[in-house]
Formats: structure tokens, sequence, C-alpha cells
């Protein structure tokens, strides 16, 4: 069977997976759709990792990109891109020096022609001289003759096989039945593509074929549509003219702003690869995923849940701000990740028959109902259906309520509580008040009767008893007691769970035996929290136990972009792959609930389960960009950043491809110097808006097509307020 035709078999499942955003809905049951047509008879799931057991790093080839070296036997490289006119040499000579004083192992620079080539030379000369070594990548689109030029100063050339040879029309979708038309196609790729990779070889020049999810090529859309099929045969095309001409100096990339549908690529990328015997090394990022807390979050579910598994040998975060400032995010994953690699964390080997990569199916636990002995506690709402948010609570929070309250992500109304789009479904509470604390049980009382579940361990609940409250029970204490569970405290509803991932099978197995409103995965260290947490769902699911799982962690950062990475990094990882149905984070008490509940909320938007807030899909500046992307990101989230459940895609051009905008509902792309094009899905709709119109024209957009809603008085003071 021909490659593309076995890829595109691998993962047809993953059709409409670029359109996943929000657990639940048509896009997830036409993906569980297509997963039970493939998946009749068919051959089990091939291998993407050296082990599903433990961090593993997948062997590769060592590529050399000027004196650093990109491949297993070395660190994990990392990288930025300038956002400066490649034309201005000064201001890209000091831009790259800031970044490589930053930790950047390498700079990509943007070159869209001859005057941007000729001005690298020149870059390339000022940087020398002045003591930098640093390799500089260039960035190239549409440009094949471009390539050849800078190919002669610059260390590695980056190609994008969806405009390489098509130019911009390469937007323009085409259907191609006739396998002739497309083998033509191929040729013609051949023939212009060869040149540069010969010249390449003979300079000892490196390559990244990188394939963007958003500008794959009419050729690759007609055949595949936009699927991460699509996006590894795209690159295939390139990888086979390389070794033809016998040439292996390249890495591969796999870029989507889905985190999704980002994994899902390079994971069958590296399917493929072991399939061929191939071990080039690929370079990671989430493309356009935004500024702050969302940008870094995105970027570490997408990023960290491929480093936990050995894949990825140099990483970009693409960030709306300044470059340097992306170094901090990409030097901790990198840290995290080799940290990983080097400490044996694993579990022992066993047989993975529940988990599919080549699928997004989410495992759904079933939540709690209510029951006629629960009275006027409603244990419908301990959880979300589209995932939930649990955090710890002290009694000293309990005894300031309106701060709590706030904290929480309630309104309020004469002081009393209620729940909101982001309010915590669940608080735990580790020392319950005791009977003589009012204060503190009064607001206990008012959050319950909102609809927040209280947790506490069971023991606590003993001494100090809550109406309504959730028991929490240790597995290896009810496994030591004989395997059932203990009668509940006095006033409690519910059992929950704890589970650390280091039980036996057979007792992870008793799990389904057991009436549990909840599981909490908490696994214990120095265990690795995915590798562990993989085979308790596969437990689960040999059982068929359909209770929901809150996967918990406590991170001991000393920064709070630290905490951010390592909470998409290693609870996000289990979210791609549709393992677990809630967070519950834990940090030191200098991170207080008022900063981990945005952050859980953004954890479950970010691996597309939860919409609470406007999703922004917002490009990196780089010498393409028509406007200042971080003021007219700040203008425009100012403006639209009370819409949950809308995702605005902010883009300085369109060489990504209106691909991009497949996971946006509406998008603002330069389009040319100070003028606006508007897109409704992929589709631009208004050209050539006058900037100083663009956002009110956009805000229209989204009232014509029935998606807009005011803001409330007190979100609009807030906004006021953070301006």
């Amino acid at each position: 069977m021909p490659a593309g035709l076995r890829i595109a078999l691998l993962s047809c499942v993953l059709a409409h997976a670029a359109g996943l955003r929000a657990g639940g809905g048509r896009a997830a049951a036409r993906v569980r759709a297509s997963a039970a047509r493939v998946h009749m008879g068919a051959s089990p799931a091939p291998r993407y990792c050296e082990s599903v057991y433990t961090p593993t790093r997948r062997p590769t080839r060592t590529v050399w990109v000027g004196k650093v070296p990109i491949g297993s036997e070395h660190p994990i490289a990392i990288q930025t891109m300038t956002t400066t006119d490649t034309r201005d040499v000064e201001a890209s000579v000091e831009q790259i020096i800031r970044c490589a004083d930053a930790g950047a192992d390498l700079v990509r620079l943007t070159v869209q022609g001859m005057q941007e080539a000729r001005a690298c030379a020149l870059i390339k000369a000022r940087l020398l001289e002045r003591g930098y070594e640093t390799p500089l990548v260039a960035d190239i689109h549409f440009a094949p003759k471009v390539a050849l030029l800078v190919a002669e100063s610059f260390d590695k050339i980056r190609v994008n096989p969806g405009n390489f040879m098509d130019g911009r029309k390469t937007f323009e979708e085409k259907s191609y039945d006739d396998e002739t038309a497309y083998a033509r196609e191929l040729e013609a790729i051949e023939e212009l593509f060869t040149p540069l990779v010969l010249k390449c070889k003979e300079l000892g020049r490196a390559m990244r074929i990188g394939t963007n999810h958003g500008s794959l090529s009419a050729r690759t859309l007609g055949k595949f549509g936009d699927t991460p099929a699509g996006m590894v045969e795209s690159a295939f095309e390139f990888a086979r003219i390389c070794r033809k001409l016998d040439y292996h100096n390249f890495v591969f990339s796999m870029k989507a702003s889905n985190p999704l549908v980002m994994a899902a690529a390079y994971r069958l990328l590296a399917a493929e690869m072991y399939k061929e015997g191939w071990d080039y090394p690929l370079h990671l990022g989430v493309t356009e995923a935004g500024e702050g807390e969302d940008g870094r979050i995105k970027s570490a579910i997408g990023i960290g849940s491929l480093l936990q598994d050995g894949l990825g040998d140099t990483v970009r975060v693409s960030l709306t701000e300044d470059p340097e400032f992306e170094m901090g995010p990409c030097t901790i994953l990198r840290d995290a990740a080799q940290r990983a690699l080097a400490t044996p964390s694993g579990v022992r080997a066993y047989a993975e028959t529940s988990r599919d990569f080549t699928s997004y199916e989410r495992r759904r636990g079933t939540l709690p109902e209510q029951r006629e002995r629960d009275g006027d506690f409603d244990m419908r709402g301990l959880l979300h259906r589209d995932g939930s948010v649990l955090l710890h609570v002290t009694r000293d929070e309990l005894r300031s309520p309106a701060a709590l309250y706030t904290a929480l992500g309630c309104k309020t109304a004469v002081g009393f509580p209620f729940k909101d789009i982001a309010t915590v479904d669940s608080i735990v509470l580790d020392a319950p008040p005791t009977a003589d604390d009012a204060d503190a049980r009064l607001t206990l009382r008012r959050l319950q009767t909102a609809g927040v579940g209280v947790l506490a361990p069971a023991a606590a609940l003993g001494a100090a008893p809550i109406d309504g409250a959730v028991a929490i029970y240790d597995l290896a204490a009810i496994g030591a007691a004989g395997g059932a569970l203990p009668a509940l405290p006095a006033g409690a509803l519910r059992a929950a769970v704890r589970v650390d991932g280091s039980e036996d099978d057979e007792l992870l197995l008793s799990l389904a035996r057991l009436d549990a409103a909840m599981i909490i995965l908490d696994v214990a260290t120095p265990l690795s929290r995915v590798h562990a947490s993989r085979r308790v769902f596969e437990m689960l699911a040999r059982s068929k136990c359909a209770a929901p799982v809150i996967l918990a962690g406590t991170f001991e950062t000393p920064s709070a972009e630290e905490l951010t990475i390592a909470v998409g990094m290693q609870l996000g990882s289990l979210l791609v792959d549709g393992l677990g149905d809630g967070v519950l984070v834990s940090a030191p008490r200098a991170a207080r609930t008022a900063e981990l509940r945005p952050l859980s909320f953004a954890l479950l938007q970010g691996s597309r389960m939860r919409n609470t807030k406007t999703e922004f899909v917002s490009c990196p500046s780089c010498g393409r960009t028509l406007f200042d992307l971080q003021t007219v990101t700040a203008e425009i989230a100012a403006r639209t950043g009370h819409l949950p459940g809308v995702a605005i895609a902010v883009m300085g051009c369109i060489v990504n491809g209106p691909g991009e905008m497949a996971d946006a509902d509406f998008g603002y792309v330069g389009g040319a110097p100070g003028k606006i094009d508007l897109y409704v899905g992929k589709d631009v709709v208004k050209r050539a808006i006058p900037m100083e119109q663009a956002c009110e024209e956009l805000v229209q957009l989204i009232k014509d097509n029935g998606r807009w809603v005011e803001k409330e008085p007190a979100e609009a003071e807030a906004v006021a307020v953070a301006a």
C-alpha cells in the first residue's frame, strides 16, 4: 500500500479534529463515529514512541545547524524568531543578540524576498564581528529562489511544503481524483526543490521541512483534507526528495494552533518514521499559541505531551510577545523533559489496550446522579460534564467569605454566592471547620446552596461532620481493610477514592466495585505522572469502571510561569489523550485560590474541553507582520474578551494560511499595510478594511453572526480597571 494511503487509513479518524475545540458537541461526535468505522477489523495501533511505560527519548540521527547539534544524543535545543523587519540589519542584529543572551540556541528570521536575503548576509557578518556564532534560520514561504540565495549565508532553511511551490494559490482547494495529475505535480515539486537540496548538501546547511496545519497545499487538501494525515504526507513528499539525493541533514515539524491536532500530527509522523526506519529529529511547537498564561499553557500541553513520550529534539514556544520572552518557557519545558528522561520514574510494562493515539475519543466518566436521600443537597453540581475544576480551600479562607466567593469565581447577590460560567465546581477541605466555627460553617453552607460541592478526608469528617459532604478514602487503605468502602461519616452523602498510581493491578481493578462519586488520581513521587496515570486508566477500562477521574497534582515551583508550564505539561499530557474529567491543582500557599482557578480553567480550555472565555489564536509577530500585533491583540481582547465559546484569530499576515482559521470562528488578518481582512471561519468576508475601523468592523461581524453578548456591568468595570 502506498505510504500516503497507509497514513490516510491510519488517521482518517482525525479528519475532523482540526475543528475540535470544546468537549462534546457535533465535532466530537463525528470523531467518535469515524473511530468506530476505522477500528472495525483494523490492526492494533502502531508504535509512535520508544516506550509507553517510562520516559525514553526516541533515538535520532544528529543534524548539525552550524555548530549546534540537534538529535537524541544531545540536549534539547531551544529557539525563537525575530519580530524585526529583516531588512533593518541593525535592529535585527540587536534582537538576535538579546535572544542569544537569553539562551536561544538558534534564531529564525523571515526572508520574504531578495532584499531580505541580501540583508541576511549583512546580519550574519555583523553578528560574527560582535562574537556571536548563534546559528540563523531562514523562514521561507512562496520563494524557492530566495531560499537558494539565503542558503549562502544562513545555517538552516525552513521550507513550508504547503506553499514552497504553489505560491499563494495554494490556498485554493482542488480535487485530485486523477492520480496522473497528482503525480505530475509531485514531479514539478522535485524539479523545483532539488536545487535547494543540492545547495544545502554542498554547503553543509541544515533544513527544516516544516508543515503547518493552516497552509496545506491545494494538492494535499484535495486528497487528504486539512488533517494530520495530510500534514504528514505533505512533509514526506519533500523528505523523499531529500533522501533520493542522499541529503539527510534535516528535521521535521508539524505545527498547529490546536494542541490536540498538533500532538496527533507529530505522533502520526513518528509512527510512520518507525515503519520506514527513518530517524530524523523533530522540532516541536504549537503555532499561534497567543500570549500570557494562555499561550504558555497551550504550548505546554502540546509540546509537553510529546516530550513526555521522548519525542522532540528542539522546541519553540510561539508567543505574541517579544522573542526573548519565549526563552523562559522554552527553557522550563526543556529542563523538565531532560529531568524526566534522566530519572527512572516509569511503571512496569503492561499491555496497553485502551489508549489509541490515532483517535481522539475522550473517556467520559459517569457524573453523580441525584438520589432520594440527598435531600436539599444537589449532588449533580459536584462535577461539570465538559471538565471540572476542584480546588483546596483552607479554614482561614472560609472565614473571609467575600474574598473566597470572588476567588472561586462566584457571582454574588446581597452577599450570597451563586455559580457562574467559570466557578469552581467543588472545593476540597484538608481540615474541615469545627462545629463551633460558625462563620466558616455558614460560608460552607452558602457555597453548598449555590451548588458548590464539598470534599474532605473521611477521617477528618468523622471528627468534624459536614452535612452533604463527600468523604475521601485512600484506595490503599480500602484494600488493606478488605476491599470494601467503610460506612460514610455522619452527614456525608458520597465517597471519593484517592489513587496514587503505585497500587497493584488487582487493587486498581477493584475500583469498579466501589460506589465512588469520583476518583482522585494523585500520582505519588517519584513516579512519572503521565505513565503511571495511563496505567490506572488502562485498569479502569479493563474493569469497565465508569467513575469520573479528577487529575490531581501538587506543584512545587518557584514562579508563576513555571507553575503554568508544569501544570500544562503534566496534566495536559493526559487530557490530550482524553484521559481525565477534571483537575485539582495544588501549589504552595504563595499561589492562592485566585491564581489557581484561572490556571485550571485555562488548562481545560487549552485541552479543548470546557470553554469559559474567549479563545484567541494569535500569531507571534515577525518581519511579515503588517501591524503592531501586541497592541492590536490587546485592543481586540479588551473589546471581545467577554465572549466565552468564541474563538478569534489575530494574525499579522496570511502566510500560515486560512487553515489556521479552522480553529477560530472569526479572523482579523493583515492583508496589506494599513489594511485588514476579516474572516468567518476559513472564508474571507471583508477585505482591505482601514486599520482604524477594523476592530469595530470585527465587533459588528460577530454581532451579525449572532455571537455577541454585551458585557455585564461588573465585567465592564473590571476591564476598565485592568486597562
